[in-house]
C-alpha cells in the first residue's frame, strides 16, 4: 500500500532530479503505470513528483518528459498540509476530444485523500495546444467519516456510455461510483455507489487505520462482453520485501458482482491469480490493461531482485485461455 515514508518510495522510483532526459532508456523506474497512445507515440504516466511522464515509439524505448505539474495543485495542501507534490497512481483516458488525467493526493497511512482531475487537448509537449488544466477535486475521503480511501482511480465506460470511476486502497475495499457526463461530478443516488472488491480484516474496522485488508489498485478492462476487474493483493513499496500480486474477476455488468474462476465473489475476497513475484521480481502489481494494435497488454511494476528491489516498468502480452481468463507470463 502506498502508505509508507515518502523517502522510501522516492528512493525506489526516482532519482533526486525529475529533469527531462534527452536519451531513450529500456529500464525505467516506475510505480503505478498507465499508458495511452496518441498518433505513433505512447505516453506513460505514473507516481512521481508532479506526476511522472515518459514517452515511447514502441513500448520499449522510453524518454522522460516534463511532469504534469511543475508545482503542486493549489488545492492539494488543503487535503494534506505536508503534501510536497508527490502524486500517486494516475489514470489517463481520451474522451470528447481531450485527455482526462485522474491523480491521487494523499497522506501516508491515512485515508486523508482525494482524487483530482486535469485535462489537456494533446499529450504532445511540442504542440501549441499542449497545456494541462487542473479541474480540482473529483472525490475526497476523510478520516472519521469514510471507510474507503480516495486513491488509485480508474475510469471506465459501461455499454450505455455511462462513465464510472473505480478506486480504492485497503480500508473497506474498492469502490465504483457513477460520474456525470463531465467526467468529474460524482453522482450520489442509491444506485450510484458500489463496493466491487474487498478482503477480510483481522480486527475491528477502524476508520483511521488501513488495517490488513490488503487490496488496492483496481482497473477494469473490457473484453468480449466481459468487464475484467484487476486488483493488487498484499504489499507494495517494500523493495526486496514486497509481496504484491495481481488477481482478477469478471462480470457482465460493470457494477458487478465480479466473480473469479471458481465463482467466488471479489466482494468476499475472491480473485483468480494473474501474476505474482518470483526469484527475479520480489513482487509485481498495480497494473493497467490495454489493447494496442490488436494486441492485449498488461502493464505494471515489479521490484527487481537483481537491483536492490528497485521498482521498474514491466509490460507483458496478455493472452486468453479457452474459458476467457487472462494468461500472462512474467518471464519473457
Amino acid at each position: 500500500m502506498k502508505t509508507f515514508l515518502i523517502t522510501i518510495i522516492a528512493f525506489f522510483i526516482f532519482s533526486a532530479s525529475q529533469a527531462q532526459d534527452s536519451e531513450y532508456r529500456t529500464d525505467i523506474p516506475v510505480h503505478d503505470p498507465v499508458v495511452i497512445k496518441q498518433g505513433d507515440t505512447f505516453y506513460l504516466f505514473c507516481t512521481g513528483f508532479g506526476v511522472a511522464v515518459w514517452s515511447s515509439p514502441d513500448l520499449k524505448q522510453w524518454k522522460r518528459e516534463a511532469p504534469v505539474f511543475a508545482e503542486a495543485p493549489t488545492w492539494a495542501n488543503d487535503i494534506n498540509p505536508e503534501f510536497k507534490n508527490h502524486i500517486w497512481a494516475p489514470d489517463i483516458a481520451f474522451h470528447n476530444d481531450q485527455y482526462y488525467l485522474y491523480y491521487s493526493v494523499s497522506a501516508f497511512a491515512k485515508n486523508t485523500s482525494a482524487i483530482g482531475l486535469a485535462v489537456n487537448k494533446t499529450l504532445d509537449p511540442t504542440s501549441p495546444d499542449f497545456k494541462w488544466e487542473d479541474k480540482g477535486i473529483v472525490i475526497q475521503s476523510v478520516p472519521g467519516r469514510d471507510l474507503w480511501n480516495a486513491i488509485d482511480p480508474n475510469l471506465v465506460f459501461d455499454e450505455a456510455g455511462t462513465p464510472w470511476l473505480n478506486y480504492g486502497s485497503f480500508w473497506n475495499g474498492m469502490k465504483l461510483v457513477k460520474l456525470a457526463d463531465d467526467l468529474k461530478t460524482v453522482q450520489n443516488g442509491p444506485e450510484d455507489w458500489y463496493t466491487i472488491s474487498r478482503r477480510e480484516r483481522s480486527f475491528e474496522l477502524d476508520d483511521r487505520n488501513p488495517g490488513d485488508g490488503a487490496v488496492e489498485a483496481p482497473f477494469i478492462f473490457k473484453k468480449d462482453g466481459w468487464y475484467y476487474l484487476f486488483v493488487s493483493f498484499d504489499y507494495c513499496c517494500r523493495g526486496v520485501n514486497s509481496t504484491y500480486k495481481m488477481v482478477v474477476g469478471r462480470s457482465k455488468d460493470v457494477k458487478g458482482p465480479y466473480l473469479d474462476r471458481f465463482g467466488k465473489s471479489m466482494f468476499e475476497g475472491g480473485g483468480t491469480l494473474v501474476l505474482e513475484g518470483n526469484a527475479d521480481w520480489h513482487g509485481v502489481g498495480h497494473n493497467s490493461a490495454y489493447t494496442f494494435d490488436k494486441q492485449d497488454y498488461l502493464i505494471f511494476h515489479g521490484y527487481d531482485a537483481h537491483d536492490n528491489g528497485r521498482s521498474k516498468l514491466l509490460i507483458r502480452e496478455m493472452k486468453w485461455d479457452s474459458e476467457g481468463w487472462p494468461i500472462v507470463k512474467l518471464e519473457e
